[in-house]
């Protein structure tokens, strides 16, 4: 299996900058830093991976997370007000869920399927980051998108033996998807390893690699912006402004 796939759309990010967007994302949006000092700075960290995606061509995943926002935002402004109990609290978690996760989950999903493995082990290179760290992630980065191919064909083929949402065998698609796809990831993880050995990562010797990578300017509008934030935030927490 091809470990050095190529993405299907050239990024106009260094993978340093969107490793470092992607911290970001995590520690204010998922990990609630700052708290209402970086309530500002969350919302615009909320939809920076929907212009991302939408400038590398991939309207579908950026409709789909606008509908799943709207809905989250509505439920919790208009509908969380009126209940009580335990249906306030589940309308709170799973807004919650959405609000929190799907920022991160579109913002590495700019990261992988804009940075083949070659520029991202380049990138951990010049950051001087250990293989023991760089060959993991480097194996996970090809791992994701066959595993969505393959969860794709498997759906294709259940599909045709009728076995989908609606179908007269609606009830086995539990048992008829999960077990292939469990199979599946095992050999794909295995298969992806033994590419990235045959390639000679993880070897003694310090590897060449012809890919060019180097920051310009929209990483240097991406740093400015990503610092002006974090900069406000600081100085809100502390009363400044």
């Amino acid at each position: 299996m091809e470990l050095m796939k190529s993405s299907s759309h050239k990024s106009f990010l260094d993978p340093r900058t969107k490793l470092l967007l992607l911290v970001f994302v995590s520690v204010f949006v998922l990990g609630n830093a700052g708290g209402d000092a970086a309530a500002e700075f969350r919302v615009a960290l909320n939809y920076l991976p929907l212009l991302l995606l939408l400038l590398c061509g991939k309207w579908k995943p950026v409709l789909f997370s606008v509908i799943f926002y709207t809905a989250a935002y509505a439920f919790s402004m208009l509908v969380m007000p009126l209940c009580k109990g335990l249906l306030n609290f589940l309308i709170l978690a799973m807004c919650g869920i959405v609000l929190r996760f799907m920022p991160g989950i579109l913002t590495g999903m700019f990261v992988v399927s804009t940075t083949t493995v070659s520029e991202f082990i380049a990138a951990m290179e010049k950051m001087h980051i250990s293989q023991k760290v760089t060959i993991p992630l480097a194996v996970m980065f090809r791992f994701f998108p066959t595993v969505v191919e393959e969860s794709n064909s498997i759906s294709k083929a259940m599909a045709m033996r009728d076995i989908k949402f609606g179908g007269s065998k609606a009830l086995q698609m539990l048992e008829y998807r999960l077990i292939p796809m469990m199979t599946c990831s095992v050999k794909i993880g295995q298969e992806l390893s033994a590419a990235s050995l045959t390639r000679g990562l993880g070897g003694p010797d310090k590897r060449t690699n012809i890919c060019k990578i180097g920051f310009g300017l929209c990483d240097v509008i991406t740093f400015i912006c990503l610092g002006g934030g974090l900069l406000f935030v600081i100085l809100r927490a502390c009363k400044v402004i």
